[in-house]
């Protein structure tokens, strides 16, 4: 078995704050400069919907702070309004994000817009996009099974809204708040249960703490939003997939430079930590305010299994559960999971995914309505192993690790999905191989 020893310091972009960092810079008045922006699929798919709506965006590759190069991108708007009425309908190939979050701001322009994506996309469901935005007055129409196409008739008179999340997301928050940012008056968005918040972070929006635990996000309607610069962090999701590689393989250590560590994002850190994982935050910071650090990860023998129930700990962690189940399960031969239903309706069924994919590799898996439970490990089939990757990069990558690990010849279908979120996936694994 190999190990892996160096330093990554061209770790993907985050992508969540490259969505957001493209979507504000649209409707910003002025000029917008967003460094270290993300070459993947999902985020290219952001660019080229917005440019399909008349927004002015460049994009050239520079060298970045390591040296790498780095993607540039320059946006010019004229503010709140200034998106075209579409030629032809926006694909957002892969991205649930660009379609959600985009949905919500084209509930402000007086035009009607069509969002499309690949199958995947297509099967996803888009009625907590919808619902908010009719109450607010725009009309959105679905398909009969209520995913997309998602047809939006934007107006310029929208509703402010007072709106309780009814399960934690961060794009359904982020939505709200961009709709709300053209309504004519004041809105919030309050959640029982708290997701990720680089939405609020980037427009300096007010918070406001209720006593019983819940939160309200208000933003201020038709104010005009100045333009200014982003420096995007490295994604701590795709951290996760080289952290969960130096954990498993012997003699492995690696140096990950540059991590966005928000603590609606790295909660998987402190759970890895908790489980005796040997993971260390080195040079922390602020960035854009958000908080940044270098990650150092060392093979760890002696893991406990993980056992993830808490509501609130896997709306920040629903990324990387495929990740930490099938870490877990290599580290230990066990790992148990509920509340965790979103997983079934992301890229892929991702509970019936990962445990598919390991009863393949002689796991034994059950799976529950919320969850899941690995309950040991047989041999490993001889001679070379299929699994699918599902058309999801995380379940690709997850079981590209879960190889490595397990030292096993392992045939992903479908693993150029992979190019959705790290592109450089395979080449960074190649550098570290000691």
């Amino acid at each position: 078995m190999k190990a892996y020893k160096g330093e990554v310091s061209n770790l993907p972009p985050d992508k969540s704050i490259a969505h957001r960092a493209a979507l504000i810079g649209a409707i910003a008045e002025g000029v917008t400069e967003i460094s270290n922006f993300s070459g993947g699929f999902d985020n290219q798919s952001t660019l080229g919907v917005l440019r399909d709506c008349g927004i002015d965006i460049t994009q050239e590759i520079v060298t970045g702070p390591h040296g790498h190069p780095a993607r540039q991108v320059v946006i010019r708007s004229s503010g709140l309004w200034g998106f075209t009425r579409p030629a032809k309908e926006l694909m957002c190939n892969n991205s649930g994000s660009t379609m959600r979050m985009l949905a919500g701001m084209l509930a402000a322009q007086p035009f009607e817009s069509t969002l499309v994506g690949d199958s995947s996309l297509m099967r996803r469901p888009m009625r907590r996009v919808a619902d908010p935005l009719r109450l607010m007055g725009a009309e959105v129409t679905l398909s009969a099974e209520e995913t997309a196409p998602v047809v939006v008739r934007g107006t310029r008179d929208l509703r402010p809204i007072s709106y309780e999340l009814p399960v934690p997301s961060a794009q359904v928050k982020s939505l709200v708040a961009f709709a709300a940012l053209h309504a004519d008056g004041e809105s919030r968005v309050i959640e029982t249960l708290p997701s990720r918040n680089h939405t609020e972070l980037m427009l300096g929006l007010e918070v406001e703490e209720f006593s019983d635990g819940r939160r309200a996000v208000v933003i201020p309607g038709r104010k005009t939003i100045p333009a200014k610069p982003f420096l995007v962090p490295a994604d701590p999701s795709a951290a996760c997939f080289i952290i969960a590689l130096g954990l498993l393989c012997p003699d492995s250590e690696i140096l990950i430079r540059d991590v966005c560590l928000n603590p609606t994002r790295a909660e998987y850190i402190d759970l890895l930590v908790e489980s005796g994982a040997d993971v260390m935050i080195e040079n922390r910071r602020t960035s854009g305010g958000e908080a940044v650090g270098d990650v150092l990860v060392r093979y760890s023998p002696s893991m406990s299994p993980l056992r993830i129930s808490d509501p609130g700990t896997v709306a920040n962690i629903i990324d990387e559960i495929p990740m930490l189940a099938v870490l877990s399960a290599c580290a230990t031969g066990e790992f148990e999971l509920h509340n965790a239903f979103e997983l079934r309706g992301k890229e892929s069924d991702r509970i019936s995914a990962v445990t598919g994919n390991l009863g393949r590799l002689g796991f034994s898996c059950e799976e529950f309505p919320d969850g899941f439970s690995i309950t040991g490990r047989g041999r490993i089939p001889g001679g070379r192993i299929a699994v699918e990757s599902y058309h999801d990069h995380r379940i690709a990558m997850s079981f590209a690790v879960a190889a490595r690990a397990l030292d096993a010849d392992v045939d992903i279908a479908g693993e150029e999905v992979i190019g959705v979120s790290f592109p450089n996936f395979f080449d960074i694994i190649g550098a570290l191989e000691a």
